[in-house]
């Protein structure tokens, strides 16, 4: 079987003035398409940097990594800048918006790398889509937080990626902005997209199908969610 993504015993090290800090300590899992993984654990837990190389915006310090079967190691900048901007979306917890650009003008940006006609039309699809087609010509910083990651997240799908990544989305919101932000999220997955969701929120996470949980770069749990569990103190209870 051909895993979406297969980590093997994953490693990534930085270097500063000769003082090696280990942030990932020999990961190894697989990813099917069409799952819904959050990646959980505390501030400084390598969570974070695991999501960067995955979604290929870092590269790993030894171990392998599969995606589609293919050795990402292998694979150059500009093929790595590729696949980024065709099959993956990013969803940031700090939105990552030009403040004074419209929400159109968001949106439409990652249409620019590509070789797509009709772009104003496609990125139009892409807003009304998360229910913003009202907003089209306000500029982000006119926006409340929770509409402008719902912006974020029509400029992640504006490709039509088959993975959307999504870094404490709900981070900068309140309840219900937040709980609304996952309901959109949830119903990528309901689409058929494969989501990798890192967070440290646990109602957050229980959106997700599988918990993979790291603790000091060492994963320390990787589990199905078959129901819904009862949070306390930050834990699952089965």
């Amino acid at each position: 079987m051909t895993y979406l993504m297969a980590v093997k015993d994953l490693r990534k090290e930085y270097v500063n003035s000769e003082v090696v800090t280990k942030v990932l300590r020999g990961l190894s899992f697989n990813i099917k398409a069409g799952e819904f993984v959050a990646i959980m654990g505390p501030s400084g837990s390598g969570k974070s940097t695991l999501m960067h190389i995955l979604g290929f915006l870092d590269r790993l310090t030894s171990g392998r990594y599969f995606y589609k079967g293919q050795d990402v190691n292998r694979l150059n900048d500009d093929e790595l800048a590729y696949l980024r901007n065709q099959e993956i979306g990013f969803i940031f917890q700090t939105f990552n918006l030009l403040p004074r650009a419209t929400v159109l003008e968001n949106v439409i940006l990652p249409l620019f790398y590509t070789k797509k006609k009709n772009r104003e039309t496609i990125a139009k699809a892409a807003v009304e889509a998360v229910g913003l087609g009202h907003r089209l010509n306000h500029r982000s910083n006119q926006l409340s937080g929770g509409e402008q990651q719902r912006v974020a997240i029509a400029r992640a799908l504006v490709n039509k990626p088959d993975i959307v990544f999504a870094d404490e989305p709900t981070g900068n919101l309140d309840t219900k902005s937040g709980q609304q932000i996952m309901e959109i999220v949830q119903d990528l997955n309901d689409q058929g997209k494969t989501v990798i969701l890192v967070t440290h929120e646990t109602y957050t996470a229980e959106h997700a199908k599988r918990v993979i949980r790291l603790r000091d770069g060492l994963m320390i749990e990787d589990a199905l969610i078959t129901k819904r569990r009862i949070a306390k103190n930050n834990e699952f209870i089965k």
